[in-house]
C-alpha cells in the first residue's frame, strides 16, 4: 500500500518581510525541545509541515504567515496604550 504522504497534516507558509526572520521547530512529547531552526532573508518563503514529530513553531520576526486559517502578522504589536 503507498503511503500518503501530507493528506493529514498542517501546512504554514512563512514569508520574511525582513532579513533575519527565524523559524523555529519544536518537538511533541514529554519533553518538549528544538528540533531545526531556519533563518530567512526579506523575501524569502518557507513552506513548513506540522508532522508527527513537529508540534509547533515558532517565528522571530516580521513576517506573514499563511495558514489554513488566515494570514498572521508576526513581529507586529497592536497593543493601544491608553
Amino acid at each position: 500500500m503507498a503511503e500518503k504522504i501530507g493528506t493529514d497534516t498542517s501546512y504554514i507558509c512563512v514569508k520574511a518581510l525582513e532579513k533575519g526572520v527565524n523559524i523555529i521547530g519544536v518537538t511533541r512529547g514529554e519533553v518538549t525541545k528544538i528540533h531545526h531552526t531556519e533563518k530567512l532573508d526579506r523575501g524569502e518563503v518557507l513552506i513548513a509541515q506540522f508532522t508527527e514529530n513537529t508540534s509547533a513553531m515558532k517565528i522571530r520576526g516580521n513576517a506573514e504567515v499563511y495558514t489554513q486559517f488566515g494570514v498572521i502578522r508576526a513581529g507586529e504589536v497592536d497593543i493601544e496604550r491608553k
